[in-house]
């Protein structure tokens, strides 16, 4: 088990702020998590660490959730979560990992500009399914990299301009499949080990805290509040992981 109090310090706000974005409060701030853990160990270890956490986050967000979720969005979301996963496996190893961080943050930072420079009216049409897709795939993969997933599939979904709820229950069933579909490739790659599973089972209680939290918080917020959460915690995560792949 890790011991190094320097670790815990990052880690458990990063597990809380984890727990918020799984409830939707604060979406967008969850791919801050793992770079931030990584401050203290390196990123592949710090995702091994953080996948039990999120599973038990991704429990307590289903069973809340379920009924809320937008059907036919998964079932375009779902397939492409899962060849982005597969993809992650495949290219283990041959993008370091700052490379790609670098690359969700500077793709983050472009669709909120474009966003801000212009912004789409009222009556615009949804963006088309095949970009929905690829964003898809892209969550898939940069979510196995680094659990930093929601930048691309929430480029892709925001537009939609779903109801609070109803975007926190699809974003939380979509990224509960997608770490599902984690386990076997983390462990077949060395990732699960005691000493990074003895260190998850310390942080374990505060998994459900901030997804707790964020339940009771997010049916109380305004949705125009609510999505300028989304934006700031885009931002902030864009320019993190955009600094991380100069560093």
């Amino acid at each position: 088990m890790i011991t190094d109090p320097w670790f815990y310090a990052v880690a458990v706000p990063a597990v809380l702020m984890m727990g918020l974005a799984k409830s939707g409060f604060g979406a967008g701030f969850g791919a801050l998590a793992t770079p931030l853990m990584a401050l203290a160990i390196p990123v592949p270890q710090a995702a091994a660490i953080m996948l039990p956490l999120l599973l038990v986050m991704d429990a307590f967000g289903v069973k809340a959730l379920w009924h809320l979720r937008d059907r036919e969005l998964l079932r375009l979301l779902l397939p492409a979560g899962m060849l982005g996963t597969l993809t992650g496996l495949l290219t283990f190893g041959l993008l370091p990992t700052h490379v790609v961080a670098g690359i969700v943050g500077a793709l983050t930072l472009l669709f909120l500009a474009q966003r801000l420079l212009f912004p789409p009216h009222v009556d615009a049409p949804p963006p088309p399914r095949w970009l929905g897709f690829t964003l898809g795939i892209a969550s898939g993969f940069t979510s196995f990299v680094a659990h930093a997933g929601s930048p691309p599939v929430s480029a892709y979904v925001l537009p939609l301009r779903l109801q609070p709820m109803v975007f926190t229950a699809t974003m939380a069933i979509f990224f509960a499949a997608v770490n599902l579909s984690k386990i076997v490739p983390y462990a077949w790659l060395g990732l699960i080990d005691l000493r990074n599973m003895s260190t998850a089972l310390v942080l374990m209680p505060l998994a459900p805290v901030g997804v707790w939290i964020g339940i009771r918080l997010v049916p109380h917020i305004p949705a125009k509040l609510f999505y300028r959460l989304v934006y700031i915690g885009m931002f902030l995560t864009g320019v993190k992981l955009l600094w991380d792949g100069f560093r």
